[in-house]
């Protein structure tokens, strides 16, 4: 059995970038995976792929869509093993998880953000915003009754030197735990 992956892709169906889900299957489909489906319209994308690494998987995404599409979208592999841990590691404690109208975010990055970009990110820890790295995932808490969020995903990739697509904490549980 062939292990499975998830991508999560930057810059689909925002910003202008509309791309039906039967569309971006079939693109994967002509990659040679296999058992490919998508979840929700945002750019997630469940395969299975012979091939065991994840950058090589990643380029080869990148290079199909930007001829297929036009565009660059850059893309996030993780594993299922991976996509599990992700999903139950804890970055904060409950009370602040299940306040009224907040909500987590996280954030998929290709690499380790450096020690110094980690400062930077923690420098924008407000009583709306929270934020904790592990690993290849930066986790948002948005507290959204206290007050308006400043805080983006562009700003990150500012304050990091790297691109990064955010998921919602619930998509990420519901992926895990259909695919792990």
């Amino acid at each position: 059995m062939m292990p499975k992956y998830i991508a999560f892709l930057r810059a689909i169906n925002v910003g202008g970038h509309s791309i039906k889900m039967d569309y971006l299957r079939v693109l994967f489909e002509t990659l040679g995976f296999s058992d490919v489906e998508t979840f929700i319209a945002s750019g997630n994308v469940i395969f299975a792929s012979k091939v065991k690494s994840t950058k090589t998987l990643e380029k080869k995404i990148e290079g199909c869509l930007q001829e297929a599409l036009g565009y660059e979208v850059t893309t996030f592999i993780r594993s299922t093993v991976e996509l599990a841990s992700i999903a139950d590691y804890r970055a904060f404690n409950e009370a602040d998880l299940n306040g009224a109208g907040n909500i987590l975010y996280i954030g998929f990055l290709a690499d380790k953000p450096s020690d110094e970009a980690k400062q930077k990110l923690i420098s924008f820890v407000t009583e709306v915003d929270d934020f904790h790295v592990s690993g290849r995932e930066v986790y948002w808490l948005r507290r959204t009754l206290i007050g308006e969020s400043v805080f983006s995903g562009a700003r990150l990739e500012r304050s990091f030197g790297m691109q990064a697509t955010f998921r919602n904490s619930t998509t990420v549980r519901k992926i895990a735990a259909k695919y792990s």
